[in-house]
């Protein structure tokens, strides 16, 4: 009742104010407004006409609008907005502020739902400084509109009370907001931060945290913000007083995992800043011995040396500062002893984590077994841990590798009865390979011999060869492997080899027959128990070893028992067992395969020549030929050509020759041919020689074979004419053309004709040896009349080559 009653009092005293006399040209609008008091339209158009005039009269016209049409938000709306313009740029304490103050509180009384009018009746309050009348308004506002529209309130409001030097009013509006949007708890913590208060600024941000369903405007995962309280609470121990920082910061490391090394770091930082020195170094102690990740040691490690060299520069300015004195000594090297002995440990610390990591890890054990040098307790303790740690099925690297090394640790200190104890233990491990169970029975026979025990490494070895009560195959996984290995090669053939050189023959022949039967013999241990036999004297003993070998093997893995047995056989019998040779030659080029079948031909046509027929040897060369590689080919024939013309003469070659030329590719048919017309240009066959040319002619692209031609040039000038050379030249052409598939044909032909007939010209002027001296046709005549003339021909001694070597002597 006294606020309307208020009100009316100030609309009286406006309307007196204001009362003026209307001029000439305000009489068309007022006669309008008369007939339309309640038209809006006609109200405003009467306040544009006036909206230059005096102000006065302008507010005294919204008056008596308002007066008519109280409800109307567009009238108020501009009303209240031209009075605002009116101060605008005046000092705050002039009293026509507080007429536009009531102004807005008069309009609020038909308005009170418009937010419009309360942000602009707010945000003028706020500029002129009424603190108390702006909050106290900023509450009425939020009371009387409904609550979708306190979102467009809550942002003029915070800004407000942000700019107080009032932190407790503005917490007391923030949890007020936060109950209506709490998911802008992050601005709230953010302001708490700003203003110091940072208790409550952890306890939310704690209670951010641990909501789940919590979404950050900002983009923040959980652990970000869970970094953050953590970096809070742990930079500010005298500040945050509601949370158990030491249950938080454990919390988050159960929490985070991967994220071990920053948590670590943050708790002990809580205690360093708290003043706890000797809990931090607990805290640092705790996590190096507990993370499990190089990139977590590495950041507490690095945290916890630079925590030790600030407590020894802080120790030392002190002491400085205050003189020296005993106890401050003793207290300084403490420090120091502590950080170097932090510094030394750092590799055994490292290890220790990577065996955290996997501790199945075999290289890292013996690593860490190398960090204890010179403490040979510690070794021994290392050892006994890491052979009970390590699962044969789940380890890196060799298990029996440790087993090993800890046997030679004690051979090393003369402690042979431990050694054997580890070693008889190693034995009965179950490995997930036989070679690991090898190598500890090898060793461990080892080791015996060393030290010249040389019954016991025979006794061990014979007792990891002994048959096992239950035999199982070499590759069964589901047999453990004290039960198959009795068929490691490497056990038996270091068995064999202290057999050799210990044992008797019998029990040597016994091992490698045994290795035998077993079926794991290799081609080489094969052929080690033929030379056994053979060092002793039992030829056919050795030669039934090598038989069993081929039983035993195919191709490729039989060749080097076959080479070796051949070669051994033609040793010792040399022809005495020609037959036999042959056959053993015969089993072992069947199936062979081209690429291993040169040497065996080889071998076999030099048993012949050597023992057997020279017709023999020629059939195994001719063999030869067709069974080797084709890139061994044309070396074969080179061969088979040479021994042929060694044995029954180069005339014996022609028919070899004929055939390497028809098989061979032309690479190594021009090569022949060369070859070809060069020998029988040497016997004087000399169309023989011109024939091969020839026909050699077609696979040589003169572009390419230069070489051909020029041999062919050389030996038509030696024994030709110029008929012969014409057909060489026509033979070129005729090549060339047949090549030189893009070239046309009759360009080709004149060019060479031209060339040709140059090239005769030269060729004429050359002397040739074999050349007939023809007179003219006159002289020709005159020597007829005086009748026959005897002709000098020259003798030539045919070629010892050509006999071969059946010639006699």
């Amino acid at each position: 009742m006294h606020v309307q009653a208020g009100l009316r009092s100030a609309n009286k005293h406006t309307e007196e104010k204001y009362v003026t006399r209307p001029e000439d040209d305000d009489l068309p609008y007022e006669e309008e407004i008369i007939r339309n008091p309640y038209s809006v339209k006609c109200w405003m158009r009467y306040i544009e006409f006036k909206q230059n005039g005096a102000k006065s009269t302008l507010n005294m016209i919204y008056e008596r609008a308002l007066k008519e049409l109280p409800g109307s938000y567009k009238l108020w709306y501009n009303y209240l907005r031209e009075r605002r313009k009116q101060v605008k740029g005046k000092c705050i304490t002039e009293p026509s502020y507080e007429e536009i103050n009531n102004c807005h509180e008069r309009a609020l009384v038909f308005m009170h739902k418009m937010p419009r009018i309360w942000l602009d009746y707010c945000q003028f309050l706020v500029s002129q400084c009424k603190i108390t009348r702006s909050r106290q308004t900023f509450d009425r506002a939020l009371r009387a509109l409904p609550v979708t529209q306190h979102p467009r309130i809550w942002p003029l409001y915070l800004r407000f009370v942000r700019n107080l030097p009032l932190p407790e009013t503005a917490i007391r509006v923030y949890r007020r907001y936060l109950k209506l949007s709490p998911e802008n708890t992050e601005e709230y913590i953010d302001y708490l931060r700003s203003v110091g208060r940072l208790d409550e600024a952890a306890v939310r941000l704690a209670a951010v945290v641990n909501d789940e369903s919590f979404v950050s405007k900002e983009g923040k995962s959980n652990y970000q913000l869970w970094h953050e309280l953590c970096d809070l609470i742990s930079q500010n121990p005298d500040k945050v007083t509601s949370l158990n920082v030491g249950a938080i910061i454990r919390g988050g490391l159960t929490r985070f995992t991967d994220q071990l090394g920053k948590l670590w770091c943050s708790l002990a930082d809580y205690y360093i800043r708290s003043g706890h020195f000797e809990k931090a170094r607990d805290v640092y102690e705790e996590a190096i011995l507990t993370v499990v990740t190089v990139r977590d040691f590495t950041q507490v490690f690095d945290s916890y040396a630079q925590f030790e060299e600030s407590m020894i520069a802080a120790k030392m300015e002190t002491t400085a500062e205050m003189g020296k004195d005993e106890d401050e000594d003793i207290d300084m090297e403490l420090r120091l002893a502590r950080f170097e002995q932090l510094i030394a440990r750092r590799p055994l610390l490292l290890n220790s984590v990577l065996l955290r990591q996997n501790p199945h890890n075999v290289h890292e054990w013996h690593k860490r077994v190398k960090l204890y040098e010179g403490n040979p307790r510690q070794i021994i303790n290392t050892y006994t841990e890491a052979v009970q740690t390590v699962d044969p099925m789940k380890a890196t690297g060799k298990p029996h590798s440790l087993w090993v090394s800890f046997a030679k640790f004690y051979e090393e200190n003369e402690q042979l009865d431990d050694a054997r104890t580890i070693f008889e233990k190693a034995t009965k491990v179950n490995y997930k390979q036989v070679d690991d169970l090898s190598a500890v029975w090898c060793e461990y026979g080892e080791m015996e011999l060393r030290h010249e025990n040389y019954e016991q490494a025979l006794r061990i070895l014979r007792k990891a060869t002994a048959i096992p009560s239950k035999k199982a195959e070499y590759f069964d996984a589901s047999e453990p492997v004290q039960n198959r290995v009795y068929k490691s090669l490497k056990v038996w053939s270091m068995l064999a080899d202290l057999e050799e050189s210990l044992g008797t023959f019998k029990s040597t022949k016994a091992v490698y027959d045994r290795i035998i039967d077993l079926r794991i013999a290799t081609p080489q241990i094969i052929i080690n128990y033929a030379m056994f036999l053979e060092e002793h004297n039992y030829f056919e003993e050795s030669f039934k070893a090598y038989e069993r070998g081929i039983a035993l093997f195919r191709w490729p893995n039989v060749y080097d028992i076959w080479n070796t047995y051949l070669t051994k056989f033609i040793d010792r019998y040399g022809g005495k067992k020609l037959e036999r040779a042959r056959d053993l030659f015969e089993q072992a080029l069947d199936g062979c395969p081209a690429k291993f079948a040169k040497t065996i031909y080889l071998l076999y046509a030099k048993l012949e020549e050597g023992y057997g027929l020279a017709r023999h040897a020629m059939a195994v060369y001719e063999r030869a030929t067709q069974a080797v590689e084709a890139e061994e080919r044309h070396q074969m024939f080179n061969i088979y050509i040479k021994r042929a013309a060694e044995i029954y003469g180069v005339t014996y070659t022609r028919a070899i020759y004929q055939k390497a030329i028809e098989v061979l590719p032309d690479e190594h048919a021009r090569d022949m041919c060369l070859r070809f017309a060069d020998m029988e240009s040497k016997l004087g066959e000399i169309d023989r020689a011109r024939a091969i040319y020839s026909y050699c002619s077609q696979i040589c692209d003169p572009r390419v074979t230069a070489n051909f031609w020029q041999t062919w040039k050389e030996f038509e000038i030696r024994h030709g004419n110029e008929d012969t050379i014409r057909e060489m030249l026509r033979i070129k052409r005729s090549v060339q053309a047949t090549y030189n598939t893009q070239v046309n044909f009759m360009f080709v032909f004149s060019c060479e004709n031209d060339t040709s007939r140059s090239e005769l010209a030269e060729l004429s002027k050359q002397a040739n040896p074999d050349e007939i001296d023809i007179d003219d046709e006159d002289e020709d005549e005159d020597d007829e009349n005086q009748g026959p003339e005897e002709v000098q021909l020259e003798q030539k001694s045919v070629p010892t080559a050509v006999f071969g070597g059946l010639k006699d002597d």
